[in-house]
């Protein structure tokens, strides 16, 4: 075994890998950029180390650096966690090359799984099945246009060395071909650096079920069974689950198998996921799965297969690359119980799942029997806009998939986030949706129910506000109290609080506060019990059942995973958006502005795309809100932008 580690990640992978490192005993390095320096990470690591600027690409994917850091350090080996540099295979052999022992497969099966094209010819030689379609070298728009009519349509177009969505079009008519194919070209080209698609037949009620696949340089492999991962928004993974619902013996065993000759096939080592697609129109079937890819590393979502399997997945990375033989043969494994897992991101449900930034004003799990949280943020920590935006984990496992549902969702109901907007209560209605607890769902079901899962524009919780600006009301009263007693007075005379007293008729006045940015005309009165507050579309006279959570500015109100934000109006405060007119383009989060397409002086149309910023690995288009002049352009390519940045003015016409 190995005496000490460096961890190539950030974040809650990082946390993860340093849990089971220091249980075996090795010394811990990690690393960090700037963005990251009072992480948790860097907190729990024995030690660690700079290595650049926030931006990824100026820090987490610089492998020299990397690799001489862990030179430095005297690390005997590299964990890469998952994304970064995981399935690099420049840096699995760079590691090689300075002596350091890759906690991952050879890089000759991270290069033979890492092209989506190659990766299927060389399973398909093995016997694993494959989806019906072309995944060969020839390019020609009408050659591919050929071969999707053979398929017969619907065909998906996909990227080879794609992912996450990227460069994907389905196509259901041959007359629209050739723009989804330019459309996912164009894409794939810009987000991977090589425009190459291949064509398939898209399957029409597909479900996403991989299996976990571990093995050991001495020939030997195993599956650790299925996870399903079909409940997803737009090609990412929302919620995971093991084992698969509906998955009999004789599929698992099938599935099984494909996956383990598919590893073996590429002479892998070490963790694995083999992807499968399979056409659940008539339930799950053997001969009804088909290889999508293989991710050659530990996958986000390995704490569901720990969970029904007992194991520590990163435990046993950490034995297979020091050489030992895998702890388990293929009969010693067993399913126990069932797991769900889901990810809370900091992102925006009601605004199109725009990522969040800021301040973790309050950070609060439950602590139950049965729910597990892998988080790389504590209370008190900034969100970025530099790296992916998932908050933590939180993972159910109880003997039943329904109790497992059950459990989860009461652990999200008790979850606290306020500061970043995130997707706690649709993950809580994900939990409780009909269709999917009875196991009738495929990967378009959240695509399909975004309204019923709340997924949608709503106005602000009036309630919630009324609750959160009554706290504030009775926080200031205190402080009058506060400031009379230290005057010398009682503190408890009429003319020592902030209550709108009168001699006589209703002790009742204006008192305007500001619910989301929006300002709103609220009363405040008094009875026997104190202050009252009547905010027009909500009354409130006690404490109601909300979570509040102070801010620099005001307090957040949380009910049902939606935040409410309320402050006080301040009449003296500056409105810095008071002149702005209908013409203005702001950056909808902090992020990098990618690119600004106008430039002074141009006649735009409304809708036409103005900038592009990017933000937690994604990027947002920007469009111009009315036609008109560019009067202004207030950012450029390369530039930090805050929520809210203006970017661009659009002036009226003449």
């Amino acid at each position: 075994m190995f005496s000490s580690v460096l961890i190539a990640n950030r974040g809650e992978i990082a946390c993860r890998v340093i849990r089971t490192a220091r249980r075996l005993g090795l010394r811990t390095i990690a690393v960090y950029s700037d963005a990251d320096r009072d992480s948790l990470f860097v907190a729990q690591a024995d030690e660690a180390h700079r290595i650049g600027p926030a931006p990824a690409g100026e820090s987490y994917l610089i492998g020299d650096r990397i690799v001489a850091v862990a030179k430095e350090a005297g690390a005997d080996c590299i964990h890469p966690g998952y994304g970064f540099l995981s399935e690099n295979a420049e840096f699995a052999e760079a590691c090689a090359k300075a002596g350091i022992a890759f906690v991952g497969p050879p890089p000759k099966a991270i290069r033979a799984m890492g092209l989506k094209d190659a990766a299927k010819a060389v399973v398909e030689r093995a016997g694993v099945p494959v989806v019906p379609g072309y995944h060969g070298a020839k390019q020609d728009p009408a050659f591919l246009r050929e071969r999707a009519a053979n398929i017969g349509f619907p065909v998906l177009i996909k990227a080879v060395a794609g992912g996450g969505g990227k460069g994907m079009r389905r196509v259901d008519r041959l007359i629209d071909f050739e723009d989804a194919l330019l459309s996912a070209q164009r894409e794939a080209a810009n987000a991977f650096g090589d425009p190459r698609v291949l064509v398939e037949k898209y399957i029409r009620s597909p479900r996403h079920i991989e299996m976990q696949v571990f093995a050991d340089r001495f020939g030997n492999a195993v599956h650790l069974f299925e996870r399903d991962c079909s409940l997803q928004r737009r090609h990412q993974k929302v919620m995971e689950e093991a084992p698969a619902p509906g998955m009999t013996d004789a599929v698992r065993d099938a599935m099984g198998k494909a996956a383990v000759d598919a590893a073996l096939a590429v002479g892998y080592v070490g963790a694995g996921t083999v992807e499968f697609i399979a056409d659940a129109s008539h339930g799950l079937r053997p001969d009804g799965f088909f290889f999508m890819e293989m991710n050659t590393r530990l996958q986000v979502e390995h704490p569901v297969t720990e969970a029904i399997t007992g194991l520590d997945l990163v435990e046993w990375q950490f034995r297979v690359a020091a050489g030992e033989k895998l702890p388990l043969a293929q009969q010693e494994l067993a399913v126990h119980g069932h797991a769900v897992e889901a990810r809370l991101y900091a992102e925006d449900p009601e605004r199109g799942f725009l990522p969040s930034t800021g301040r973790l004003w309050a950070l609060r799990f439950p602590e139950a029997e049965g729910v597990r949280v892998d988080t790389g943020v504590a209370e008190g920590d900034v969100v970025t806009p530099y790296y992916d935006p998932m908050i933590a984990k939180v993972i159910a496992h109880a003997p039943s998939r329904l109790a497992a549902l059950d459990l989860l969702a009461q652990a999200l109901e008790e979850t606290v986030v306020a500061g970043p907007r995130t997707n706690v209560g649709f993950l809580k209605a994900l939990c409780d949706a009909h269709g999917f607890r009875a196991g009738e769902f495929d990967t378009g079901f959240i695509d399909r129910n975004m309204d019923a899962l709340g997924a949608a524009p709503r106005g602000p919780d009036l309630a919630a506000a009324a609750a959160g600006a009554l706290a504030l009301v009775r926080e200031r009263q205190e402080g009058v109290r506060e400031a009379a007693r230290a005057a010398g007075g009682s503190g408890q005379g009429p003319w020592d609080v902030a209550d709108a007293f009168q001699l006589s008729g209703p002790r009742r006045t204006g008192l305007p506060i500001v619910v989301e940015g929006e300002r709103i005309e609220a009363a405040l009165g008094w009875d026997a019990a104190g202050p009252m507050l009547d905010v027009p579309g909500a009354e409130l006279t006690g404490q109601a059942d909300f979570t509040l959570v102070t801010t620099d500015d005001g307090i957040i109100a949380l009910a049902s995973g939606r935040q409410t934000h309320v402050r006080l109006h301040d009449p003296l405060g500056v409105a810095l958006d008071e002149g702005d007119s209908g013409g203005v383009v702001k950056s909808p989060m902090h992020g990098k502005v990618v690119a600004i397409f106008v430039v002074e002086g141009e006649a735009v149309e409304k809708g036409q795309r103005v900038a592009i910023v990017e933000a937690m690995k994604m990027e947002h288009a920007l469009v111009a809100p009315r036609a008109g002049v560019v009067a202004e352009v207030l950012a450029e390519a390369g530039q930090q932008v805050a929520e809210g940045a203006r970017l661009a003015v659009i002036g009226e016409n003449g």
